[in-house]
């Protein structure tokens, strides 16, 4: 037997439970809400009804006894009867008075007897002299009372008005005892419940018809959904909820929460058990701006804000209706993270520009020398190969002499490659040195800072009035800080915009995506314990001065020295073996 299948009477028995509890709750949500209703309104109704009529039965049972004791009394009080009782024969006179009271009244009978319970008047003509049958005249015949009580005579059990017979001076002379039969009464109660029953069934039916139609709307409301449905769709938008990467939060139109995911809880500092539903959105987040989106209906997209102390990005837009405004969601993701993604982005394609200039420039070379061979031209070849090879030994003998730092090698390496493609000058002072190697966020650094700078100044120089352009580059880590001056000989910055062009957004360039370069050089040197400033170029154009913190660069350590020192020596046996070749 498979492992999910009931190995034991018990399981078994569990099992069918389960499937039981499972199929009733995955059954038809109508024929869930039509059952449950109309049994509800089937039970109230059925409960009613019988309170009801067994109260409605003890009100004719009531009614028949205080009639019967009516007929009682006022048979008492005839002067017919109580004259009679002084007669030598008295049933000759009560007997006929008191069958056609009987017979108005409709009561079963009408006895009156005497106060010994001796009958002078019967419905059965045979039985008059004879003692009365029940045995409860006491209390009229001794106490002088009148009552109403139920017991079973000679013609079977009846409700019966009992009230004595005074004389004129006082005295109980007899009893007058009126019954109603109790099968009479029964079938009076009954031809009165079957209307009162009648009426809820009707009812009942009328139940279960609006249960029913109740159903139908409910079902409609929730677009066809089964409860478990709904349930299985509130937890998944629960879990994505909390699981996004954006802050999610919702207010209802009168501006107090609704819903807060776990982001918006981390961008808030707020604890897991701090209750923020139901507050007022102005006392949590009062820069929200989100009554403004209640208030106008209006959607705001991309918005820049500062929730605690995380500057993020805001969308609001209002929840609609019918028309009518219900609320609004706000969702925010932190500006941080657009911002290192946009570096990430801006690096990776640094980075392509740079492969793609070098592959474009050796593969000119490659076909120029192949061209030379081609047509058998083998010193010029050569002397060609020597070129190349010579600048490029000193580009690489300078950088491995003063940089020690190979990614800041590697970035300079690629812009005096793009620089050459561009048709730009691109020269870096001798007197630059970069004696310790960077620490990663140092990389991270310069390569912004020197690539920014270095690309705006080719663009700059480009565009200037001279026909050689030129950019110039010194870096150094003497002192207590890190220095990069870049300067061109383009058309300069104008002096209304010497302030602005460190803001993001602002350029003096066309087109889309600009105003960004300098923009993050300025906010990297001042997040680095520096700043960057603009002046005159030597060379006609402007001259950019960047200063970083020393604490970018690692501290040099033994393992270190030995490198620098093997590069030295590297690089002075790759001289030699060139100056031998040559």
């Amino acid at each position: 037997m498979s492992a999910s299948r009931p190995r034991t009477l018990a399981d078994l028995q569990r099992w069918r439970r389960t499937r039981a509890r499972r199929s009733w709750y995955k059954r038809s949500f109508r024929l869930q809400v039509m059952l449950l209703v109309g049994l509800l309104l089937a039970g109230m109704l059925l409960a009613q009804g019988a309170y009801l009529n067994h109260r409605k039965a003890e009100i004719i049972s009531q009614q028949m006894g205080e009639r019967a004791l009516a007929v009682a009394k006022t048979v008492a009080s005839m002067p017919q009867i109580i004259n009679a009782f002084a007669t030598p024969d008295p049933s000759s006179i009560i007997q006929p008075l008191a069958e056609r009271v009987r017979n108005e009244t409709g009561a079963r009978y009408v006895v009156v007897g005497n106060a010994q319970s001796i009958r002078y008047s019967h419905p059965l003509p045979e039985r008059l002299g004879q003692r009365m049958v029940g045995g409860d005249n006491d209390q009229a015949l001794i106490h002088g009372q009148s009552y109403v009580s139920e017991a079973t005579g000679s013609l079977g059990t009846a409700i019966r008005g009992k009230a004595p017979v005074w004389d004129d001076e006082g005295n109980i002379i007899g009893i007058v005892s009126v019954g109603f039969m109790m099968d009479r009464v029964a079938m009076d109660v009954a031809r009165y419940n079957s209307l009162g029953w009648a009426l809820v069934a009707l009812m009942i039916c009328l139940g279960f018809a609006g249960a029913y139609w109740l159903s139908q709307h409910l079902k409609k409301v929730i677009l066809g959904l089964e409860p478990y449905e709904i349930a299985r769709l509130a937890m998944e938008k629960e879990a994505i909820l909390q699981s996004i990467h954006e802050g999610i939060l919702a207010v209802n139109r009168e501006g107090h929460i609704t819903l807060v995911n776990e982001q918006a809880r981390r961008f808030l500092n707020l604890t897991d058990d701090h209750v923020l539903l139901g507050q007022p959105i102005h006392d949590v987040v009062p820069n929200s701006r989100l009554l403004e989106v209640l208030r106008r209906g209006e959607q705001e997209f991309d918005q820049e804000m500062w929730l605690g102390d995380h500057p993020v990005v805001v969308n609001r837009v209002p929840i609609l209706h019918e028309g009518e405004i219900e609320g609004a969601v706000a969702t925010f993701r932190s500006r941080r993270e657009i911002v290192d993604l946009s570096h990430a982005l801006t690096q990776a394609s640094r980075d392509v520009d740079m492969l793609r200039a070098q592959a474009h420039e050796f593969s000119n070379k490659l076909y120029t020398i192949s061209g030379l061979l081609q047509l058998e031209r083998i010193e010029e070849a050569l002397a060609l190969i020597h070129q190349e090879t010579e600048r490029a030994q000193a580009q690489m003998s300078f950088l491995m002499r003063n940089v020690a730092d190979a990614v800041l090698s590697g970035t300079l390496l690629g812009k005096l490659t793009r620089a050459r493609e561009l048709g730009v000058s691109l020269e870096i002072d001798e007197q630059s040195s970069l004696s310790c190697p960077l620490t990663p966020t140092g990389q991270e650094v310069m390569m912004s800072v020197v690539g920014n700078l270095l690309d705006n100044a080719c663009h700059a120089a480009l565009n200037g009035p001279s026909n050689e352009p030129k950019v110039r580059l010194f870096f150094t880590d003497l002192g207590e800080q890190l220095l990069i001056e870049v300067e061109d000989n383009g058309p300069g910055v104008p002096a209304q915009f010497a302030e602005s062009i460190f803001q993001e957004g602002f350029s003096t360039k066309t087109g889309k995506h600009q105003g960004i370069g300098l923009a993050l050089v300025a906010k990297l040197c001042r997040q680095h314990g520096g700043a960057v400033t603009q002046e005159e170029s030597e060379l006609g154009g402007a001259c950019f001065i960047a200063v970083l913190d020393r604490s970018l660069c690692a501290q040099p350590d033994q393992q270190q020295f030995k490198n620098a020192l093997n590069n030295s020596r590297h690089i002075n046996t790759y001289n030699n073996l060139n100056n031998r070749n040559d």
